[in-house]
């Protein structure tokens, strides 16, 4: 208990001093910009104060879904301060410099505006604050109210030259990433799942996260995604947070008997959970092969054996590999299964910020990850295409939100290439 005060003494004191500190500066602002600017920041600021007495002092307070909210309000808080202190500093900065005029004999030391200039230059940087302010503000709000559930449909097509007749035009759809531990909207979640069945795929996939951290997250959507069916399966696989690696257990008992209920979720759901196995997708007497791995990242637990996941596939025409950390292509698919024909993954979520215009392409994940989104494909030795796909998720953890990185939904279609 005393460390968690400690802790909460000293971002208490952080926000305070920032808060102080602009809350001055606003003080100083004309009408009507007073008013409205005080308002606000003093509603964030009791607002943040709250959310940490909350967490830190109030049993029952630290679920997934609440603890994500106030730690947003928090953050929401510190970030309009600091883009609005961003304006106060310069405008700190100002004052100082013509003080330091005066007193070494500046001829001028008015404060007013000058001769046809409507707005002192301290009144500009004071507005400017207020508005620089509203920027993180209405886009958290955005991301939380709009984009959380802003789903896409994504569509790519992979061409293969070893593709059998029967599978030219098969089209499969991809989820990643549902952390349901974060979920606060079942309606619009369960519209995600409606727009996927409309594409009227003929397999789905599933790379991974499927909860934060236990498996008692996803008992209430658990027949929102039981209605995810396809001719071909539902297929699925584990990642990073879906082994309870994040939580303090009781006991190894406990953390094993939680794997075990995730792995029984799968299959209420009615998904086939690869853990490092292989199956034979089967159209007109044609196949191809699926193969699933548990998770295997650079970054992170590496519970996936690739080498025994591929046995029995090698007279496969075709190999598609799940596999949820990206990192994975690099490391080990491309170096040592050159015949892999294409990996689907996700766990970067496109950091759920980002921006995505025309050619322009940006998230800060992508210093972290070579592969963070989208379809990257590169040749092996023998000059044959691999590809790895990088969904950039359905859910969000952390931040209840997205800006900029909208939840998706991949639909692809294989052809064959002449």
């Amino acid at each position: 208990m005393f460390s968690r005060l400690l802790v909460l003494l000293v971002i208490a004191l952080v926000l305070f001093g920032v808060d102080y500190y602009v809350y001055q500066a606003f003080r100083s602002l004309p009408d009507p910009w007073r008013r409205p600017t005080q308002v606000i920041s003093l509603a964030l600021s009791v607002g943040s104060v709250a959310a940490l007495l909350l967490f830190f002092l109030v049993p029952g307070m630290q679920g997934a879904t609440m603890r994500n909210f106030m730690a947003t309000l928090v953050f929401t808080n510190l970030l309009v301060k600091l883009f609005a202190g961003i304006f106060v500093f310069m405008d700190d900065l100002l004052r100082l410099g013509r003080w330091v005029a005066s007193k070494f004999g500046s001829p001028d030391g008015n404060t007013g505006p000058s001769p046809g200039e409507p707005i002192t230059r301290s009144d500009f940087l004071l507005k400017a604050a207020a508005v620089a302010g509203t920027v993180p503000l209405l886009g958290v709000g955005y991301g939380i109210l709009i984009g959380a559930h802003d789903y896409r449909i994504r569509r790519v097509t992979l061409r293969m030259p070893n593709l059998p007749r029967a599978f030219d035009g098969l089209r499969i759809a991809q989820l990643s990433d549902i952390h349901s531990g974060s979920f606060f909207n079942k309606r619009a979640v369960a519209g995600g799942v409606d727009m996927l069945l409309r594409e009227k795929p003929d397999v789905v996939f599933f790379t991974g996260d499927l909860v934060n951290n236990t498996a008692d997250e996803v008992a209430d959507y658990v027949p929102v995604f039981s209605k995810l069916k396809a001719p071909l399966g539902v297929f699925s696989t584990l990642g990073n947070h879906d082994y309870g690696d994040y939580v303090a257990w009781e006991s190894p008992l406990a953390k094993k008997q939680n794997l075990r209920d995730l792995m029984q979720a799968h299959r209420l759901m009615g998904w086939d959970l690869l853990m490092d196995e292989n199956r034979r997708l089967r159209v007109d007497g044609d196949e191809i092969a699926l193969i699933g791995i548990q998770n295997w990242g650079r970054r992170f637990s590496q519970h996936g054996d690739l080498a025994k996941a591929y046995q029995g596939t090698e007279d496969a025409p075709v190999k598609l590999l799940l596999s949820h950390d990206p990192s994975h292509w690099d490391a080990q698919v491309r170096p040592q299964f050159p015949d892999i024909d294409a990996a689907f993954a996700g766990h970067t979520h496109g950091a759920q910020f980002g921006v995505e215009i025309g050619g322009v392409k940006w998230s800060p994940v992508k210093y972290a990850y070579k592969q963070w989104a989208g379809l990257y494909q590169e040749p092996n030795a023998a000059g044959k295409t691999q590809y790895l796909y990088v969904n950039r998720g359905f859910g969000y953890i952390g931040f209840p939100g997205r800006v900029g990185m909208p939840p998706e939904i991949t639909v692809f279609e294989l052809k064959r290439e002449a």
